[in-house]
């Protein structure tokens, strides 16, 4: 006997025909076994982040994020890594920074890479007053931290734990760019991401190497949509579709476009193009206005963050995860 799943799939597939077009949602039901990704804690885990002050590096607050982290990871039974190097940024300042690595499950050989960055950006250049303020950064790094905090501590709490190896790279130094339309731009190189340049280049573990990797950048704003990024539909095509169909199939298809947007330079593209490894970008970037009006100004607070959209990236995550088993 055919479920109604199959009709469903038949029926999108006549009409999609119909009209000439290719369907591109897979329509099947999430009959995967994996834990609930509990938006409230995610939540906290952002605040957490928040309560400590703008985490731009070579700060006290930068110092005392990491150190917690780090805790949070070692208390849900992962392996830490503390990758610490020095970068010079575009003014000439010499930054102090850490990437932290998370692993779970070292000893597999099939391994997952989830990352999103964990400073903050310090200055608030796309707004009108405190211009030369750091900004709370609560969807522009915690947010991505947050998300991944929450799926760390329910694969380790829960009974049935994925069998693939997952790392969690939370990399530094990714928003020490320079400021918006300077008008002295240096483009002798990237000057942000430097986190991600670093471990790209020299990774914790020699010869390291993914199956794909998955990167959140500002995922938790509200009416946030994530589109299909340019250069991971360049790289990663089929983890792209693979995410988004995921997405739509767990009943999230308004947050995750199915429409293409143009190419964002995040930490992404390093791991693609210096470590080799196919990684996609979800962030909160439209075709039509790019980022958001809370980008990089002090309207990115908690104000902005949203649990329904936690819930919607943490989960399509987290069932992405268990579909490795």
């Amino acid at each position: 006997m055919k479920s109604r799943w199959y009709y469903l799939t038949l029926l999108v597939w006549i009409v999609s025909c119909g009209r000439g077009v290719e369907p591109e949602v897979e329509t099947a039901p999430p009959d995967i076994d994996f834990p609930e990704f509990i938006a409230d804690s995610a939540y906290s885990f952002i605040q957490r982040q928040v309560d400590f002050g703008p985490r731009v590096p070579n700060t006290a607050p930068h110092r005392e994020t990491k150190d917690w982290l780090v805790a949070r990871f070692e208390q849900y039974g992962l392996t830490v890594t503390e990758q610490q190097f020095e970068a010079r940024a575009y003014d000439g300042t010499n930054l102090n920074l850490t990437n932290i690595i998370a692993s779970w499950n070292p000893q597999a050989s099939k391994r997952i890479l989830l990352a999103a960055h964990w400073d903050t950006r310090p200055m608030a250049d796309k707004d009108t007053q405190r211009i030369d303020e750091p900004i709370d950064g609560a969807n522009d790094g915690a947010s991505g931290v947050g998300v991944l905090l929450e799926i760390a501590r329910v694969i380790t709490s829960d009974a049935n734990q994925p069998s693939v190896g997952i790392d969690f790279i939370l990399f530094d130094g990714e928003d020490y760019g320079e400021p918006e339309h300077t008008n002295n731009r240096n483009q002798s190189q990237i000057w942000w991401a430097l986190g991600s340049q670093h471990w790209s280049k020299t990774p914790h573990e020699v010869g390291y190497t993914a199956y794909y990797g998955i990167l959140l950048d500002m995922v938790g704003g509200k009416n946030a949509r994530f589109y299909r990024e340019g250069y991971s539909m360049q790289y990663a095509k089929n983890i792209v579709q693979k995410v988004w169909n995921n997405a739509h199939n767990l009943g999230h298809g308004d947050f995750f476009q199915m429409r293409n947007a143009g190419e964002i330079i995040d930490d992404h593209i390093f791991v693609n193009e210096i470590a080799k490894i196919p990684m996609i970008d979800i962030i909160d970037f439209s075709p039509d206005y790019g980022f958001g009006r809370f980008h990089h100004t002090h309207d990115d607070s908690m104000d902005i963050i949203d649990k329904r959209t936690l819930k919607a990236v943490g989960e399509t995550v987290l069932y992405t995860i268990y579909q490795e088993n």
